[in-house]
């Protein structure tokens, strides 16, 4: 594989991973019983609770993982990037996670509540505190973080078993009917809602997804530092341990966190599911990575990986697009849709947007060098204007 071939690569897995978030957040914006305790009563059918346990079992609590894990490995890209041109790297990384956190709120503001640009942004620095301990110390750290979450969320769900709290269902069913009436309103009534979820999505953030995403931060910093994705052919080895790490070990605790969430949703056994999904999520992840990067180096994979890789290039952007296109279908300012869409329906829309989004990072990479928010980003982190037409030496990283 040429150097090219190998950023294309990472491109790809990050092209990759817009699917599945896009999948998850589609569910979020569909409904607003989504994450709540009790089912949509509108969408309860044996269908409908087959889709949502699918997306549980393969979307949920991985692919977000995915991108922190290429994050971290991008991460030494820009350590790099910086080196060969002569900047100090604190100063340039701090300039980029300050860009991205302003991304980031506008997002959550505007488009989608469930941002996860802000807490990168925050991760990130924590990260350049820690670039120079060794892969031993990290991954000590990771496995901490991981395994220290999961515990505390399963003694939490094992209070829950021993003394479990009332539920009001007529009280979730209210707070869902305001929410679904605020996100149908006007902007005012759309953006106040999302200050709302803000201001209690923060504890989500901070005490299920923040120490994960860190954890994976610091895996791929270390298979950034070794070069893991660049390098297949010399780590197939390790790459197929980690498929079957995730066959054998990830996906049962998928399945367990899959089927609490959706079957038990009520009980306090959807908290230690939980907990073994924050355990065994990293597992499947690194499958889904094993998988991927062993398909993409093969031969037949080479379409596959020149279809992804323009939306990877282009992450940043997508990302906030499928928030942009589900907003307008879903909210007030556009057709509305929340609560009247089912979950099969929310899936087929979301893969039309994703394919789309395929098409079109693809017209776009052919003419530029950087997405519009990539562009934007690279602005504010390297403080000079980026090149803004495709170059054949730009630089994809």
């Amino acid at each position: 594989m040429t150097t090219q071939d190998r950023i294309d690569g990472v491109d790809a897995l990050r092209g990759f991973a817009l699917l599945g978030i896009l999948l998850v957040n589609s569910m979020a914006f569909a409904s607003a019983f989504y994450g709540l305790e009790l089912p949509d009563p509108s969408y309860d059918t044996g269908l409908d609770r087959a889709v949502h346990l699918i997306v549980a079992l393969f979307f949920e609590m991985k692919f977000y993982l995915l991108f922190s894990f290429l994050f971290g490995y991008s991460f030494t890209l820009q350590m790099r990037s910086a080196e060969k041109a002569g900047d100090a790297f604190v100063p340039r990384l701090l300039r980029r996670q300050v860009g991205l956190w302003l991304i980031g709120l506008a997002h959550g503001v505007l488009l989608f509540h469930g941002d996860i640009l802000t807490t990168y942004a925050v991760l990130g620095i924590a990260l350049m505190m820690l670039r120079t301990r060794s892969d031993a110390t990290l991954w000590r750290l990771a496995r901490f973080l991981v395994i220290g979450t999961a515990l505390a969320w399963f003694a939490l769900g094992v209070v829950a078993v021993l003394e479990p709290p009332s539920l009001d269902r007529d009280a979730i069913v209210a707070a869902a009917a305001a929410t679904e009436a605020a996100f149908r309103g006007n902007w005012q009534s759309i953006i106040g809602q999302h200050l709302t979820e803000l201001s209690s999505v923060w504890v989500i953030l901070g005490l299920l997804q923040a120490p994960s995403a860190l954890a994976m931060f610091l895996v791929g910093l270390i298979a950034g530092r070794r070069q893991i994705l660049s390098r297949p052919q010399e780590n197939r080895g390790l790459l197929r341990r980690l498929v079957r790490l995730g066959l054998f070990v990830g996906l049962p605790g998928a399945v367990v966190y899959a089927y609490t969430g959706v079957e038990m949703s009520d009980t306090p056994l959807a908290i230690i599911g939980l907990a073994i999904g924050l355990l065994t999520a990293p597992l499947l992840t690194g499958a889904y990575v094993g998988a991927m990067v062993l398909l993409l180096d093969s031969a037949g994979g080479r379409w596959l990986r020149d279809l992804l890789a323009p939306a990877g290039r282009t992450a940043l952007s997508n990302y906030l697009l499928q928030s942009l296109i589900c907003a307008l279908i879903f909210h007030g300012y556009g057709l509305g849709l929340i609560g009247h869409v089912s979950p099969l329906e929310t899936v087929l829309i979301a893969l039309i947007i994703y394919a789309a989004q395929l098409v079109l990072s693809g017209w776009w990479m052919r003419r530029f060098a950087y997405g519009p928010l990539e562009w934007l980003l690279r602005f504010i982190t390297i403080w000079r204007i980026p090149q803004w037409r495709k170059l054949a030496s730009a630089d994809q990283q």
